[in-house]
């Protein structure tokens, strides 16, 4: 079975987003898209809809499946299209549609002046428990968002692609997490930065005053050892230029700050099988609901 990019959509303007930006991965990946939406059972229990109702219900996502196609094939000719829907609850179906999938697209709603997302139940429930990487694209999105501004300043998508931001935590590195931040940098030929983030054992932290040193011994120690880590995704990736970034304190902050600056944010999750829980890291949350572009979290065991 060929594996697609797969978008969840419903028709509101964050699942649009998601789609134009599936898309435009499909061409870098030369994979199919595929658009699936996914209705919702009604709440029960109920008196049975008019057939007149269930039907004007089927007619709306068949309409908006086929002319969200038809104008994605014009903007990017190449790109095989297909679209579905299925009957479910959004988050069984979506998580069930990515193990199938080689990448799985959904909208997150921004949230205004903060210039974050809203992740939604469905799509945090999703991300918590899809094996296969999930991307979140927030309202709004556009393609210039993700390259550097043209000579003059003005937004513009024939430039070259801003960096690749990976978030690492370098004493816990994930083969399945690197490797794709590598790939997606090495598609669009931009550089990948990669952003590590650590703490002081407490025993440095009171010994600070009289050994300012300490800091300084740690510092490096933490340099070398995420240098590291990435030296033979470097050989791997040999066309791939590499900043490495670490520092002292929580990635978070910094995660999030630098996204405005990024094409793609890269960060993992550890993959829990227990179907009672939506477990999700504080860095992975943090920069899905405050990241401002589009956002892909990777599973790792």
């Amino acid at each position: 079975m060929t594996r697609t990019i797969t978008v969840g959509l419903d028709g509101s303007a964050e699942s649009r987003a998601a789609a134009e930006w599936a898309a435009r991965e499909a061409v870098l990946r030369d994979l199919p898209l595929r658009l699936l939406h996914v209705r919702r059972p009604d709440p029960g229990p109920v008196a049975e809809p008019s057939p007149q109702a269930a039907g004007s219900r089927v007619d709306w996502s068949e309409q908006m499946l086929r002319r969200t196609a038809e104008g994605l094939r014009l903007r990017h000719p190449g790109v095989q299209v297909t679209h579905e829907r299925i009957d479910g609850m959004p988050y069984e179906v979506l998580t069930e549609a990515a193990e199938d999938a080689e990448l799985l697209v959904l909208g997150s709603r921004g949230l205004g002046g903060l210039g974050g997302f809203l992740v939604g139940s469905v799509g945090f429930v999703v991300v918590a428990h899809a094996e296969q990487p999930v991307v979140l694209v927030r309202a709004g999105a556009q393609a210039a968002d993700e390259h550097e501004p043209d000579p003059a300043g003005i937004p513009s998508a024939a430039t070259h692609y801003r960096p690749v931001l990976l978030g690492l935590d370098a004493d816990r590195p994930h083969a399945s997490v690197i490797e794709f931040a590598f790939a997606e940098a090495a598609r669009r030929a931009t550089t990948l930065r990669v952003v590590h983030g650590w703490a002081l054992p407490p025993y440095y932290v009171y010994g600070l005053a009289a050994a300012p040193e300490a800091y300084h011994d740690v510092s490096q120690e933490e340099a070398g050892k995420l240098t590291q880590v990435l030296a033979p995704w470097r050989e791997k990736f040999p066309q791939v230029e590499v900043v490495e970034e670490s520092f002292g304190g929580s990635p978070s902050i910094r995660l999030v700050e630098a996204s405005a600056e990024s094409s793609l944010v890269v960060v993992g999750r550890r993959a829990r099988r227990n179907p009672l829980g939506a477990h999700i890291g504080s860095v992975a949350h943090a920069v899905m609901h405050h990241g401002t572009a589009p956002v892909a979290v990777v599973a790792h065991d």
